[in-house]
């Protein structure tokens, strides 16, 4: 028998370390060649790793959430070959990768993390009988119960209440008042609205009737890996490095949303069209006048590199995180062409089928909570990059035109900036070019 040590090859430019995000095997497992053994996270992409050989497995290198350095091992299994142990996959390691490596070795001896799992929840107390209630506070004794002639309904022969008669309407208002319909006082053969609302005004002894507690929850600690611990490092770097400012601009889209009405009720086969691609369009034809928006700032280096070309990130909710990619050369794109292209990036985002290449690059992003975003927001800046532009939700109001009051349909635009690089001249100005581009959209298809 035979050892192999399975160490963790170099998955892209410039990457020292990855992150497991999941096992696909345990120790004692049998693995064949080719089979999927682990995911790794690096910043720009979730990675595969194979077994290069069969065997069984007898050491792995770490938990979900632990830091593997490149060219450190990450499996060790028993093979049936008679070869030399300590076999790698990949070339050697750099001279920075294998320092690193031998970093992460010192600093990771195997030490097993212990997780307090948590206490469960009560189980909820017995409700209370005539016997068990307390005096009331003339010291009368126990209160009638329900069913002993306190709300006109009979008993039974051992004391229980006869079924309380109500409609599916009235039982869920009582329930999510927290009423007893056996409480309730009626006159007739069935609790109705009448009878609950009375109740609620005299019977309860309060004028209401009183909120049901919420049951106590355990605590739960969760550990921040994965996608989630990307995202953390990346606003805090954003944080940290840029002195963000935030320009918001009222726009009147009403033109704008009748345009997307009518290309939508045209569109045969093509995707359906919401604002983003109009915004993006919008966006693209408004930048070349602003390049210093349309950036990148390396800020160890001291260049701002002002992009001829717009890569265009697209903020995506995932069930792991936000994450954001990149539509490529957005301003050669028309319309139909970006709404396939944003629906196609957000389905492979949110299948965590994202490629190296679409993850990274962008030189300007646009955010959006669609109908969920509020009056205004903050948006944070995708690092390197230097802007970010957030459309808000779109609201009917009043507005004067001339000696009119019309319907307007409006909608904030929130663009956050890196005052290092944009001026607040700057970002203010070329919100009023789209703002005026948005609100006559002619001007989106115009040469």
């Amino acid at each position: 028998m035979a050892r192999f040590t399975f160490r963790l090859p170099d998955i892209g430019e410039g990457i020292a370390e990855a992150e497991i995000v999941a096992w696909h095997v345990a120790v004692g497992d049998r693995v064949e060649e080719d089979q999927n053994i682990a995911d790794m996270m690096t910043d720009k992409a979730t990675v595969e790793m194979e077994s290069p050989v069969s065997g069984t497995v007898v050491e792995l290198a770490g938990e979900v959430g632990d830091q593997v350095a490149i060219g450190a091992g990450l499996v060790v299994i028993e093979t049936d070959a008679d070869a030399g142990t300590d076999e790698v996959t990949a070339a050697p390691p750099s001279a920075e990768q294998a320092e690193v490596a031998e970093q992460y070795e010192a600093e990771n001896p195997g030490v097993e993390e212990v997780v307090e799992t948590p206490r469960p929840l009560d189980p909820p107390a017995a409700p209370a009988t005539a016997e068990t209630r307390p005096a009331d506070a003339a010291g009368e004794g126990p209160r009638p119960v329900a069913g002993d002639g306190a709300t006109g309904r009979p008993s039974s022969a051992n004391g229980r209440v006869a079924h309380v008669l109500a409609s599916p309407a009235v039982r869920a208002r009582a329930a999510d008042l927290g009423v007893d319909l056996a409480a309730v006082k009626t006159d007739g053969d069935r609790v109705r609205h009448a009878d609950l609302d009375a109740y609620l005004r005299y019977g309860s002894g309060q004028g209401y009737a009183a909120p049901r507690a919420s049951r106590a929850r355990a605590d739960e600690e969760v550990r921040v890996i994965g996608m989630r611990r990307r995202i953390a490092e990346n606003m805090a770097a954003s944080k940290r490095a840029i002195p963000h400012f935030t320009y918001v601009e009222e726009i009147d889209v009403t033109a704008l949303e009748d345009l997307r009405a009518d290309l939508n009720a045209q569109r045969g086969e093509r995707p359906k069209l919401t604002m983003l691609p109009l915004m993006i369009v919008a966006i693209c034809r408004t930048l070349p006048a602003f390049p210093m928006l349309n950036a990148r700032y390396d800020d160890e280096a001291g260049v701002v590199t002002r992009h001829g070309r717009v890569h265009l990130g697209m903020a995506t909710q995932t069930d792991a995180g936000l994450t954001v990619p990149v539509i490529r050369d957005a301003q050669d794109r028309n319309v139909w062409q970006l709404a396939t292209e944003i629906g196609r990036l957000a389905a492979a985002a949110r299948a965590n089928r994202l490629k190296p290449d679409e993850m990274g690059g962008g030189t300007i992003t646009l955010t959006s909570l669609g109908p969920l975003g509020g009056i205004a927001t903050t948006p944070v800046i995708n690092r390197p990059e230097v802007a970010i532009v957030g459309p808000n939700r779109i609201v009917e109001r009043p507005v004067f035109r001339g000696d009119a009051i019309v319907r307007a349909k409006l909608m904030n635009l929130s663009i956050s900036c890196d005052h290092r690089v944009v001026d607040g001249f700057d970002a203010a100005s070329y919100v009023q070019a789209l703002k005026r581009m948005l609100e006559t959209p002619v001007l989106l298809f115009a040469d």
